[in-house]
């Protein structure tokens, strides 16, 4: 194989082993395979054909592999047993021998060959070392340049590899346009097309609101206060549940800041929307209480066995706790993962109104049916005594 330099080729993949990472022996097997693959494809062969690559030297032999017969009738796979012999005395007729051929110009074809396979294992490690990197990124937040944007999806430059935001992780009341900078959370990386890798970013994810306010606030970063939980409706409210073991430090004052500087910088980033951050407590009741905010509440009882809570508010309060469109009490049923069930202190008193009435009608029902079988039982003995 004069065309290629053998030794130059082992020199290379032992420089590339050790910048890259990737193994001399695997490169090599490679190079082989689709050497056998660029052999049958120039030659119009139809030979079983075996490539040799010595891993320290380079030395590249090609070997057409035969079955020994009595007499050939297929030359591209038999060989006789005369000839057979004149390689190896021990072969027998069914045997498999290999035959080395030496292909016209086939060295300029295992030189590109070579090129090719060496090309593409750095681009699927390069890939790879990609993948981990953003593998290792879930749930953290990434900026890019918007490349384009529709309706279904808008796709960011990450600088190393794509960005992909799906039409149900996007805020719905953003507009996106090509060229704008923007954040975004990393959801997944996936292998697309051809195992490239790719970043399925989310802004709508409650998550994203939990990273930023840990970038913002270093008290959350540090560990000195902790999100509970979060619930979101994306570009309208979210709520946030935040707790500090010191008592010393106010948890929901450190997160808004002086004046509000704090939160602002993630409503910004939101475009408007709004974030109402609570105290966490591990008193359902009070929980539940502050997470209905601004809404004032006069009671909540709850049921533990069921998670269920029942939250009596001033009539003048209803439409405030429960938001537009039941806004507020979804938000605060996701936040505490409690079902609640709001209720006017008029309409309460009704309930409890209705309730008793139903209740006195049934003890007086009771005490009729008692009555009338007292007198049953009554008439019954008169008649036995009689």
């Amino acid at each position: 194989m004069k065309a290629i330099d053998n030794k130059q080729l082992i020199l290379a993949l032992e420089e590339l082993e050790k910048e890259k990472g990737i193994k001399k022996e695997y490169v090599l097997e490679s190079i082989e395979t689709a050497l056998v693959t660029a052999y049958k494809r120039n030659f119009d062969s139809l030979e079983n054909v075996k490539v040799d690559i010595d891993h320290n030297t380079g030395a590249t032999h090609v070997y057409a592999i035969k079955e020994v017969m009595e007499h050939a009738n297929d030359d591209a796979l038999e060989i006789s047993l005369e000839d057979a012999h004149k390689i190896n005395k021990s072969l027998q007729i069914g045997d498999s021998v290999e035959v080395e051929i030496v292909p016209k110009d086939f060295g300029r074809i295992a030189a590109q060959t070579a090129k090719q396979v060496i090309i593409q294992k750095l681009r699927e490690l390069e890939r790879e070392i990609i993948f981990n990197e953003f593998n290792d990124r879930k749930g953290e937040i990434v900026s890019g340049i918007i490349q384009k944007a529709d309706h279904n999806i808008v796709v960011m430059d990450l600088g190393k590899l794509e960005g992909v935001m799906p039409h149900k992780e996007q805020i719905p009341t953003e507009q996106y346009h090509v060229n704008d900078k923007i954040k975004g959370y990393v959801l997944d990386v996936e292998k697309g097309a051809k195992g490239a890798p790719q970043v399925i970013v989310s802004r709508s994810h409650p998550d994203f609101v939990r990273k930023l306010l840990e970038f913002e606030i270093p008290e959350i970063y540090e560990g000195v206060i902790e999100i509970k939980s979060v619930s979101r409706d994306p570009g309208h409210r979210s709520k946030v549940a935040v707790y500090s073991p010191d008592p010393n430090i106010d948890p929901v004052g450190s997160c808004v800041g002086q004046k509000g500087v704090r939160i602002q910088n993630v409503i910004n980033e939101l475009h408007g929307e709004k974030i109402d951050v609570i105290e966490w407590n591990e008193d359902p009741s009070i929980y539940i209480a502050s997470a209905l905010l601004p809404a004032e509440i006069m009671a909540v009882d709850i049921k533990e066995d069921e998670k269920f809570a029942q939250v009596i508010v001033p009539d003048n309060q209803l439409s405030l706790a429960i938001g537009k469109s039941g806004q507020n009490a979804r938000l605060a049923a996701k936040l505490t993962n409690w079902k609640i069930d709001i209720k006017s202190e008029t309409q309460f008193r009704e309930m409890l109104e209705k309730a008793q009435q139903e209740n006195n009608e049934t003890e007086e029902q009771t005490k009729e049916e008692t009555q009338e079988a007292e007198q049953a039982e009554q008439t019954e003995q008169t008649e036995e005594n009689a």
